[in-house]
């Protein structure tokens, strides 16, 4: 039996940062710990895109038109949606997370998703690098180890 897994090693990596604009303050850091994450890794700056998108919802059909492009390794998803007094967070939540599995499993790019869901100010600003860390640097590092990993596994 062999057994694979992935490196933290982002050398050479070409990633997208897919982010929403909707919520910057807290989207502003989840992409600043994401970069940070992929070059603290070995990523080379100029191999990291960013594209903004108006909201969470268009981050799907935005990684899917990068992914089509055969041009990344990897794309990160990352917004923050907070949930609001009607079923419009559920419907958002829910369907940009599907949107980009769906992605991921039509393209055969990785994709890994660093929209976070939350339903106070305080819980998105713990979870954008103070208490619970930086989920945009956890979900790019997820993205160099996936890639790493199916790299491993699929060396011939």
């Amino acid at each position: 039996m062999t057994t694979h897994t992935g490196t933290m090693n982002a050398t050479g990596l070409r990633i997208a940062l897919v982010c929403s604009r909707f919520n910057d303050l807290i989207v502003d850091r989840l992409e600043a710990g994401a970069r940070d994450a992929l070059t603290r890794s070995g990523a080379d700056p100029d191999t990291i895109d960013t594209l903004w998108v108006p909201g969470a919802w268009e981050i799907p059909m935005a990684a899917r038109a990068l992914a089509i492009t055969g041009r990344y390794d990897a794309i990160v998803g990352l917004g923050a949606v907070m949930r609001g007094a009607t079923y419009h967070f559920d419907v958002i939540a829910n369907q940009s997370a599907a949107g980009l599995a769906r992605v991921a499993h039509d393209t055969g790019v990785v994709v890994t998703n660093g929209i976070i869901t939350v339903d106070t100010m305080d819980q998105a600003l713990e979870r954008a690098g103070s208490k619970a860390g930086n989920k945009g640097s956890e979900a790019a590092l997820a993205a160099v180890e996936t890639v790493n990993a199916i790299r491993a596994a699929t060396a011939g």
